[in-house]
Parts: C-alpha cells; sequence; structure tokens
C-alpha cells in the first residue's frame, strides 16, 4: 500500500478502489499487463479501466506498448528498459541488461526488440 500512496501522492491523484485495485496488479506483477491479464482481479468495466490508464500514463505512473497480438500492455514505470517480443509465441519479457541506443536530438522512451525467444528457438531445432 505505501507504494501506491507514494506514486499517487506524488502526482496529486485521488485513490479511487479502481485506482488502487489497478496499482496493486501492477506492482505485484514482474512483467507487463494487458487488460485481459487483469480483468479477472479488477471489479470494473473495460472503459473504466482505460480511464484509469489514461491518468496514469498522464502522470507518467505506468507506461505502455503495443505488442504483436496487437494488445496493450501495462507496468508500472520504473527504471526505463527494453522489452522483447517472440514473434513466435509473442511473450514479452523485460530486458534490464544496461543497453546504450542513442539518437542525437532524440528523446528515446521506449524500445521494443522484436525476435524469436529461447523456448521457440528450441522447438524449432527439435522439429528440424
Amino acid at each position: 500500500m505505501n507504494k501506491i500512496t507514494n506514486l499517487t501522492n506524488i502526482s496529486n491523484i485521488k485513490l479511487t478502489n479502481a485506482r488502487k485495485s489497478i496499482l496493486e496488479l501492477l506492482i505485484d506483477s514482474k512483467k507487463p499487463l494487458s487488460y485481459e491479464d487483469m480483468k479477472e482481479n479488477i471489479s470494473m468495466d473495460k472503459a473504466t479501466f482505460y480511464r484509469n490508464i489514461t491518468i496514469f500514463e498522464e502522470e507518467s505512473i505506468i507506461s505502455s506498448f503495443e505488442s504483436n497480438d496487437k494488445k496493450r500492455y501495462f507496468e508500472i514505470s520504473k527504471t526505463p528498459h527494453a522489452h522483447f517480443i517472440c514473434s513466435s509465441c509473442s511473450k514479452i519479457e523485460c530486458i534490464h541488461k544496461k543497453m546504450h541506443f542513442e539518437l542525437p536530438e532524440y528523446k528515446i522512451e521506449n524500445i521494443i526488440i522484436k525476435g524469436i525467444c529461447k523456448k521457440c528457438l528450441n522447438k524449432k531445432d527439435e522439429n528440424a
């Protein structure tokens, strides 16, 4: 609860039950989550969910990206990091290794790396 209070106090947004339930799921998760990942654990309709998500994004509490399956994934904004999305199984992994990528005169907000994960590569090798 302290993490949630800290996040919302910084931005001065009111902590409603709906916002609290979304933030709890995102804080406890080790990977980005989509609406579909969270809908069973929250008691709000899709419109309310996305209204709250928009507020969180505007306040830089969460960040999001779209994956291969056209779903939007959300996570608590911490340190910037890249995401790997498997082109075969659509698995998403956070890449926390230090990566240096620079474009002069640009502000990089998100890096998405697409390829084939180890598990899918191993399956292809087994079937070859």
